[in-house]
C-alpha cells in the first residue's frame, strides 16, 4: 500500500477512540515519548494576526520536525508545541506564509503535534502517527469556530501534511460551516477519487472565482519525478496559474529560491501545465538547486516550492474567491 493510500484509509475511517485520545497526552510507556496535548485556550498555541477583517485564512503549516531527542534522552517524533526550540520552525512557516498570501485578510495559524519527517517513510510510521497529529488540527478548528472566527467566512489552507488534515477537516465540518467556507486550498497532497465519491465537501475548483471548492496541485519537472508520499492516484488538479484544468500551458516569471534575496537572483520563466492523465503540474525551465526534501524528496520534485511559486497567484485568488464569496452573500 502506497503512503496515500494509508492516509486516505484513515481519512475514511479513523475516528479517534477515547483509549487513543487517553494516550494523546504525556509521556507513554513505548519507544518515544508523546508531547503535552496543545490546549488550544493558550494563545501561545496559535499565531494569529487580527485586521479587522471581513474574512479570515485558517492556515495549517507543513512538517517542519524532524526526529529528535529531549536532554532526559526521550526520543519524539512529533513537534512538542510547548518547546521553544521546535516552534521556532513552525512559527517561521506561520509568518511566511501570512506575509505571502493573507493581504488584509484576518490570520489563523494553531501550533500542533505534527509528525515528523520520518514518519513518512514507511506506511506503518503513517498509520501509527499521523491520528494525532489530524486528532489536533481538529481541534483547534474547533476551537477557532466557536470562538475565534464570530462566524465570518474563511478560506481554508494546508500545505503537504496541513493539506492531509484540510482533508479530514472537510469531511468533519457541519453544514453552517461549511457554508462561511470560501475554498479550501489543498496543496501538495494527492485527493484520490474515492475520497472524491464519499466527501461531497470536497468540490474540485473548476475555475478562479468559483466557492466553496478545493483546490489541489502538485509541481513537478516530468511525471517520473513524483513521490511516493503522494502516491499515483490524484482526481483534482488545477493551474494555479491560469486556473484551467486542462492541459493549456501558462508562463510564470518568478525567482526560484525563497532562500535567497530577490535582487540576487535570476528570475525564472516558467512554463507550467497540467498533465490530463496523471493531474500533476509540469512545470518547465525551474533552475533551483535547493528544493530537494530530505529522505523523500527526488530531483526535479517540487514539492518544497508549491506555495513559493505562485505565491502571487494564490494571494491574488484568494482575494478574488473572497470576494466573491462576499458578494454572493
Amino acid at each position: 500500500m502506497t503512503i496515500i493510500r494509508s492516509i486516505t484509509f484513515l481519512i475514511f475511517v479513523v475516528l479517534l477512540t477515547p483509549s487513543l485520545q487517553a494516550r494523546c497526552s504525556g509521556t507513554c510507556q513505548q519507544d518515544y515519548a508523546i508531547p503535552t496535548t496543545p490546549d488550544y485556550k493558550d494563545s501561545t498555541q496559535w499565531y494569529i494576526q487580527d485586521r479587522q477583517a471581513d474574512a479570515d485564512i485558517f492556515y495549517v503549516i507543513s512538517t517542519e520536525t524532524g526526529d529528535y531527542q529531549s536532554p532526559e534522552g526521550y526520543f519524539y517524533h512529533y513537534a512538542d508545541t510547548y518547546n521553544d526550540s521546535i516552534r521556532t520552525a513552525l512559527k517561521g512557516e506561520m509568518t511566511g506564509v501570512d506575509y505571502l498570501l493573507s493581504g488584509n485578510l484576518n490570520y489563523y495559524s494553531p501550533y500542533y503535534r505534527q509528525c515528523t519527517l520520518q514518519t513518512f517513510g514507511a506506511d506503518s510510521l503513517v498509520a501509527e502517527r499521523l491520528p494525532l497529529a489530524l486528532w489536533d488540527v481538529g481541534r483547534a478548528f474547533n476551537y477557532y469556530t466557536q470562538h475565534l472566527n464570530k462566524d465570518r467566512p474563511f478560506v481554508l489552507v494546508g500545505y503537504s501534511q496541513g493539506a492531509m488534515a484540510v482533508l479530514q477537516l472537510l469531511q468533519e465540518m457541519d453544514n453552517a460551516t461549511y457554508d462561511r467556507m470560501i475554498a479550501a486550498y489543498a496543496i501538495g497532497v494527492n485527493i484520490p477519487q474515492q475520497l472524491l465519491d464519499a466527501c461531497n465537501r470536497i468540490v474540485p475548483a473548476s475555475g478562479a472565482d468559483d466557492i466553496g471548492v478545493t483546490i489541489c496541485y502538485n509541481s513537478v519537472r516530468d511525471p517520473s519525478c513524483a513521490i511516493q508520499l503522494l502516491g499515483d492516484d490524484n482526481a483534482v488538479a488545477i493551474n494555479p496559474v491560469n486556473w484551467l484544468t486542462d492541459a493549456t500551458p501558462a508562463m510564470l516569471v518568478t525567482v526560484p529560491s525563497p532562500r535567497i534575496a530577490e535582487t540576487e537572483q535570476r528570475a525564472d520563466t516558467l512554463t507550467v501545465s497540467l498533465e490530463p492523465v496523471t493531474h500533476l503540474l509540469l512545470v518547465k525551465g525551474f533552475t533551483g538547486t535547493d528544493y530537494i526534501l530530505p529522505l523523500i524528496g527526488k530531483d526535479g520534485n517540487y514539492h518544497s516550492r508549491e506555495i513559493w511559486l505562485y505565491r502571487k497567484q494564490l494571494r491574488e485568488n484568494i482575494e478574488m474567491r473572497t470576494k466573491a464569496y462576499l458578494l454572493s452573500h
